[in-house]
């Protein structure tokens, strides 16, 4: 146990280097605030072009559509102040639109959206109205206005060609036009991130930052207009707009290596999207089991761990999944029934207790270490906003079922923020949906 330590060591993080790493981060906000400094910015800080939370005022049907990820689900929504009536829909992306070896493989992509949109619809009896709809797409953007993004590039095993500088808001248009039978009005698109803190803030008045902690990690937050150098839009009442951090780009410019380990630079190394979003990979759900892994390797290579003897299985690179992590880290102290089941998925058989404890403390660490991560983050915006009170929605899956990150997040945050902020942390249920649709009903009641 003393040799998996010492591998181990360069995951901790002291206090002081999460400091450190608070006015990094600060610094590379302000970087992507600033007029002069964006375009070269690593923190893109994309003004959302939301303004405002849910008021309780908002009224109506709404249609959400949320794409981020291999699938996309179908909203609709009844609001009514509190009231809150919502059914939904699942609906796959095929694998050959999601790499798009075929050019123009996002016409298909939003073709066959439209082509879900229209079922849906037709299966609702609502296809003769035409309904205000929000549009979640979790995917890095420049929006030029509430119902205008381009899109950056594709994160999260996507690789659609040809969609990069298109406006996705026109594509959907477009795709929803040619099929006869449909008619919706595209009121608003917004980032997970800001459906999430919407999502939060239509319960919690103090709501002002949304958190996701899944496949990938961004945050947005309330921002006041005077700070923000690279806005276009209104100088109007509310003079404030939500910030789209982007921050899974941390670190691009290489401002964070002196903490990156071996094994982030190799699963880096091999990723589709080298070099990019290496805060994102230190974090992620995409890559946590990955890192547990390939550290799991380098013990039983070392003869600590199943006396040098490596399953097939434990070599293929992304088979230790990240549910795993968690699962072997919800066994009790000195229990280690999670971890056998967990093992024997992996093709290790007869596992002594001593290497199920150093599974788990392989585990533990790695998490740790994500959410500590993702505290010096939340922390930075926290002291940055200073409000007295403040509510962070989150939502994701590390979030939702690691059995201890909430904990490690409250505890790392209050010790890396000014007293006088006092916060807490508010599962988000279903931003990305709910959110679309608030965003939407705030975007029609601003438009009255």
């Amino acid at each position: 146990k003393l040799q998996a330590e010492a591998v181990l060591k360069e995951f901790i993080l002291s206090n002081d280097t999460l400091l450190k790493v608070t006015a990094l981060l600060l610094q590379e906000f302000n970087n992507g605030l600033g007029a002069n400094t964006h375009q070269t910015a690593t923190v893109k800080m994309f003004p959302t072009f939301v303004r405002d939370v849910p008021d309780g005022s908002e009224k109506g049907k709404f249609l959400a559509l949320d794409l981020g990820g291999t699938n996309f689900r179908i909203l609709s929504i009844d609001l009514d102040g509190d009231q809150f009536n919502m059914m939904n829909e699942i609906y796959e992306i095929p694998q050959s639109i999601m790499l798009g070896s075929v050019s123009f493989s996002f016409f298909q992509l939003f073709d066959h959206i439209a082509e879900c949109l229209s079922h849906y619809l037709e299966q609702l009896g609502l296809t003769h109205r035409t309904l205000p709809l929000g549009f979640t797409f979790s995917f890095p953007c420049i929006q030029k206005g509430l119902t205008s993004a381009l899109l950056v590039g594709w994160t999260k095993g996507f690789n659609c060609s040809g969609v990069q500088g298109e406006d996705v808001v026109q594509l959907l248009r477009a795709a929803v036009k040619r099929r006869k039978n449909v008619d919706i009005d595209v009121v608003a698109i917004v980032n997970d991130t800001t459906g999430t803190l919407m999502s939060c803030a239509h319960k919690n008045k103090e709501c002002r930052v949304g958190l996701i902690v899944g496949t990938g990690t961004n945050a947005c937050y309330m921002e006041r207009l005077e700070n923000v150098e690279t806005w276009t839009g209104d100088n109007n009442d509310p003079k404030q707009v939500m910030i789209n951090t982007e921050w899974g780009a941390f670190g691009d410019n290489r401002c964070l290596d002196f903490l990156r380990t071996s094994y982030d630079h190799q699963i880096d190394e091999v990723s589709l999207n080298k070099g990019k979003q290496l805060f994102e990979k230190m974090i992620s759900g995409m890559y946590m089991g990955e890192i547990a892994r390939r550290i799991i390797v380098k013990l039983a290579d070392d003869g600590v761990l199943f006396e040098g003897k490596l399953s097939e299985k434990f070599k293929n690179p992304y088979a230790f999944k990240t549910k795993y992590v968690s699962n072997v880290e919800s066994d009790p102290k000195h229990k280690v029934n999670e971890t056998m089941i967990v093992l024997q998925k992996m093709g290790i058989n007869g596992a002594s207790q001593e290497d199920c404890e150093i599974i788990k403390l392989v585990c533990t660490t790695v998490s740790t270490r994500a959410a500590h991560l993702v505290s010096a983050a939340v922390a930075t915006i926290l002291n940055k906003m200073k409000r007295p009170y403040t509510t962070v929605g989150v939502d994701g899956s590390v979030y939702r079922y690691h059995p201890y990150f909430k904990e490690l997040m409250e505890k790392k945050i209050e010790e890396l923020t000014d007293p006088n902020y006092k916060f807490d942390l508010m599962l988000s249920e279903d931003g990305s949906g709910r959110g679309a649709a608030l965003v939407a009903a705030v975007a029609v009641r601003n438009a009255k």
